[in-house]
């Protein structure tokens, strides 16, 4: 389903994120993307996301190279796509069931279809009976958990998602992955990045990256 044809991305002479990466994720995976600070995993997330491109080498998702789309494309690869990236908080200035609306919104949806869809996505999560409430009065956990429900209220075929459980107590950290395994049950592909040692053993396969080289694909 996902797949890298040597992939580089250079962005100074002297820093290269991602050095030859080569390899295939399959449909209905669930793939954890390890490795220290620094070694590639966010950057090869924006990959799959065409928010960043490669300075050579191609992206293709279900056989098309994503690395030619122009900017009116994008919206429908993106479609295919749930994010749960680091720089994607939540707007405290929405409610919960706003937040969720979002990414249908931005496409068109009308409203009062948005609201049914949102209000599914957080009762998959478990958290509709916090829909009215504004993101800061949750805790972290469940704020993952809503961010959750954004990425998957467009029946996405792929999540991405980046350190999810980050600074996470255990407990809400397994309620965040019980949630991403239930869509990857379902037939989702996911690819988490994570250093958590514990949630990896619950995948796949685990792609270990170090200083931008794929070094393992287990």
């Amino acid at each position: 389903m996902i797949e890298f044809r040597d992939v580089s991305k250079h962005y100074s002479r002297a820093h290269a994120a991602l050095s030859g990466i080569s390899l295939t994720i399959a449909r209905g995976e669930l793939a954890f993307l390890s490795g220290p600070s620094g070694a590639g995993k966010s950057t090869l997330l924006k990959m799959i996301a065409a928010i960043e491109r490669p300075t050579s080498g191609a992206v293709a998702i279900n056989g098309q190279d994503i690395t030619r789309l122009n900017a009116s494309g994008l919206p429908y690869l993106r479609r295919k796509l749930g994010l749960m990236l680091q720089q994607q908080a939540l707007l405290n200035d929405r409610s919960v069931v706003e937040n969720v609306m979002l990414p249908l919104l931005v496409t068109g949806t009308r409203r009062q279809e948005a609201d049914t869809r949102a209000r599914a996505a957080l009762d998959k999560v478990g958290l509709l009976d916090k829909a009215a409430a504004e993101p800061l009065e949750l805790s972290g956990g469940e704020q993952q958990r809503v961010s959750i429900a954004r990425a998957i209220v467009n029946r996405p075929q792929i999540i991405l998602a980046d350190e999810p459980t980050a600074n996470l107590d255990r407990a809400s950290a397994t309620k965040v992955m019980d949630a991403l395994h239930a869509f990857h049950a379902a037939g989702v592909t996911c690819v988490i990045a994570t250093h958590d040692e514990q949630i990896m053993r619950s995948g796949d396969r685990i792609i270990h990256l170090e200083g931008g080289c794929l070094k393992e694909a287990a």
